[in-house]
């Protein structure tokens, strides 16, 4: 693959967004940066991997927390500026990659590489493969669902211009509900060759 291409993989929990970039990234032969990377920043940063994991995508807490210009004591905030740091210097080095969530279509939205995707599915699919992945009954998978997609949304609304899910702020949303992870891979295999 000669030209950078960055493929950003937005989701809603429950959808095989992050299953769905995994193995987008294995056929393309793309390096996959989701939570994982959290392990990289770990050793090139000096940083407790517990510190990272704890405030890894989550909204900012504002009892206690303050901004003064662009200094903030806001753990969440500080975390996030890292990985979006990291996101940048990996793009800038003209590496090619698959990135599942990290606001990285905002981040990273000056490349010229970039393809941005959504990953949505309809609430009975999601419901049944959160109940199986994390063996959960239905109101506790349910109430995982909300609470993720809930976090999320307040996370990337926070640090990104666009709006979390809304389809003008990416390049293709689908539904993966409809034709499962497999084929909605080959359908963005497709839009990735078509666009390179």
């Amino acid at each position: 693959m000669g030209k950078q291409i960055i493929i950003s993989i937005g989701r809603e929990f429950g959808s095989g967004g992050h299953e769905i970039g995994e193995k987008l990234a294995e056929r393309l032969g793309l390096k996959f940066y989701d939570r994982k990377m959290l392990d990289e920043l770990v050793e090139a940063k000096n940083i407790s991997i517990e510190y990272l994991e704890k405030y890894d995508e989550k909204p900012r807490k504002w009892f206690g927390s303050r901004t003064v210009g662009t200094h903030t004591n806001s753990m969440e905030e500080i975390v996030a500026e890292i990985q979006f740091e990291y996101i940048q210097q990996k793009a800038d080095s003209g590496e090619s990659f698959v990135i599942v969530g990290r606001c990285s279509e905002a981040v990273l939205k000056n490349h010229e590489g970039l393809i941005s995707f959504f990953i949505l599915g309809n609430r009975k699919e999601k419901l049944e493969r959160v109940k199986e992945r994390y063996q959960l009954g239905e109101q506790e998978a349910l109430a995982k669902m909300k609470r993720h997609d809930y976090k999320r949304k307040q996370y990337h609304n926070r640090h990104a211009d666009g709006k979390w899910g809304d389809s003008r702020t990416y390049d293709l949303c689908i539904n993966s509900s409809h034709l499962g992870v497999d084929k909605t891979v080959d359908i963005l295999q497709k839009y990735v060759q078509e666009r390179m």
